[in-house]
């Protein structure tokens, strides 16, 4: 989408839900003291948005065909659509390649609000090699708990909001440059 990326979920506030053991969107309950490596944080991310966008398209083509027919909405429908989808939608489909996601993580180690835990494993692929880098396990500082909603949310800005003279000078920075971008209208089918 023009002007930014549309994600159904936030990387940071997944990590940090993640990292919380809170299980968001039916992923596995970690223990929160012990965290969990980069990569197993990432392919539940990279799982959950794929579910998310086939159960939003479901969703709206329901709501869209119901509406058509002037028929009540059918989770049913909604649920095999979404099976349909998600069978179909490929893994690199869904936005964030693994570099991007280490990039990202590692904007949150700046803020200071993960950090390593001392635990390390194997990785799986490079246990024949043993130069292979090991898995690092992350968890969240006091910090990261005790940061608030709106930073999770948009934790670049937290990180950088300085540079434009404040949160509020870099929102109206972005706000900017929106205005000034040539948005064109795209067909729905």
């Amino acid at each position: 989408p023009p002007g930014g990326f549309l994600r159904p979920i936030g990387t940071a506030l997944f990590i940090r839900d993640f990292l919380l053991g809170l299980g968001p969107f039916d992923t596995p309950r970690i223990d929160p003291e012990r965290g969990a490596p980069q990569a197993e944080i990432f392919s539940h991310y990279k799982d959950t948005l794929r579910r998310q966008f086939a159960l939003d398209t479901a969703t709206r083509e329901e709501e869209q065909e119901a509406k058509r027919e002037k028929r009540p909405i059918s989770p049913e429908r909604i649920e095999a659509r979404a099976k349909f989808y998600l069978e179909r939608i490929p893994y690199k489909l869904t936005a964030m390649r693994y570099h991007s996601f280490v990039t990202y993580f590692g904007n949150l180690q700046r803020l200071g609000w993960v950090e390593l835990t001392g635990e390390e494993e194997p990785s799986a692929l490079q246990d024949n090699y043993p130069p292979g880098p090991p898995r690092k396990y992350f968890r969240l500082t006091d910090k990261g708990r005790g940061a608030l909603d709106p930073e999770w949310s948009n934790p670049l800005l937290t990180l950088y909001g300085d540079r434009w003279g404040g949160e509020e000078a870099a929102r109206e920075h972005l706000r900017e440059l929106r205005r000034n971008r040539k948005y064109t209208k795209v067909k729905a089918r």
